[in-house]
């Protein structure tokens, strides 16, 4: 190897180097985990005495030939199971009052 290509290839390290020091972002603060839903809608946005989500989805319509229409935005179809909760509660009212 020749000098010249050398001290190319150190002054190329040495600015990648620099660049990347001086580029990096600051820290920032951590981040408040969200709870979300299986739907991928936040929990704020479910009403926990029903178990219903107040969230609209789009759904894709389509004209009586079948061909698509546009969007059609419905309530969303979730019951809001986060678990671990049994599976039958959440579909179904309790019997009994909490004890």
């Amino acid at each position: 190897m020749d000098p010249v290509s050398l001290v190319v290839g150190g002054v190329l390290l040495a600015v990648g180097f620099v660049a990347g020091r001086l580029g990096r972002r600051a820290p920032r603060g951590p981040v408040v985990p969200q709870a979300v839903c299986s739907c991928g809608h936040p929990l704020s946005q479910h009403d926990p005495e029903r178990g219903t989500c107040h969230a609209e989805v789009a759904r894709d319509t389509y004209t009586k030939r079948g061909k698509w229409a546009g969007h059609t935005w419905v309530a969303c179809a979730c019951r809001q199971y986060v678990g671990p909760r049994p599976i039958d509660e959440v579909f179904a009212p309790r019997v009994l009052p909490p004890s």
